[in-house]
């Protein structure tokens, strides 16, 4: 066989196997449609602006007057959304900073700072929890799997509360 077919054949062989790698990830993409599942997500710090002479100056100044960083906003449900996987997707799309590190001993994420606000930036007690339809789960929010028509608060509190 000559070198010229040899090398077709190469170039023949890597073609077809782009093709196959590339079909296998669009039947993925096809799956991953819009779903009619639909939940609303809020962001409020109202509870730090209350006590805001516990707050850094710089840190008052940037927060919302009103104390309302993010509005209610209805977001699409995935499949398998937490509270955790929501909050990841709104901050992102909404460019709100967020910071979270997750705890193995309770199997989920812990939310630390959402837009710059910072657990224990208004004393021991002080930090971000969220509740669903006005309860607050005893439970790491990558556990709380959400549910059509779900509404999900998180509320910065400066006494656990």
């Amino acid at each position: 066989m000559s070198k010229q077919i040899k090398a077709g054949f190469r170039v023949l062989a890597i073609l077809l196997l782009c093709v196959l790698l590339c079909g296998c990830n669009a039947a993925d993409t096809a799956i991953d449609k819009e779903s009619d599942m639909k939940c609303t997500i809020s962001i409020n710090c109202a509870n730090a602006l209350a006590h805001s002479a516990e707050l850094p100056e710089a840190l008052v100044e940037r927060l919302p007057a009103d104390g309302v960083i993010l509005e209610p906003t209805t977001v699409a449900l995935q499949d398998e959304d937490s509270v955790f996987t929501v909050l990841q997707r709104v901050t992102k799309e909404e460019n709100l900073h967020m910071e979270y590190v997750d705890t193995p001993l309770y199997n989920s994420a812990y939310i630390e700072g959402i837009a710059n606000l910072y657990e224990f930036d208004c004393g021991n007690l002080s930090g971000w929890m969220y509740r669903v339809n006005g309860w607050y789960p005893n439970y790491g929010c990558s556990r709380y799997q959400l549910k059509d028509g779900d509404m999900v608060e998180w509320r910065f509190t400066c006494d656990l509360g």
